[in-house]
């Protein structure tokens, strides 16, 4: 049987203070559920931990998601910049 392992510190509340719920119900700020963030303190810090890592991975896609959307506007920008020369 695996024992859990012990936190040597206090696993931290990743709330940033931007407490606003995006189009798919995650915090605009911590990228939490509204479940993830309720009760926060009170949940065990098993959970917790298990919360921080998928918030990392969202965190992550939110990431690529946010350089596939520049590089897309650039590029439009780019090209319709090249249309304009053509005038």
């Amino acid at each position: 049987m695996a024992a859990d392992q012990i936190e040597l510190f206090e696993l931290p509340n990743p709330c940033i203070g931007v407490c606003e719920s995006g189009p798919r119900g995650y915090c605009r700020g911590c990228l939490r559920s509204r479940d993830e963030r309720f009760n926060w303190h009170e949940k065990p810090e098993a959970e917790r931990a298990r919360i921080l890592r998928l918030l990392a991975d969202r965190q992550k896609r939110r990431a690529a998601f946010l350089r596939q959307q520049s590089a897309a506007e650039k590029e439009e920008q780019e090209s319709s910049g090249q249309l304009d020369l053509l005038k």
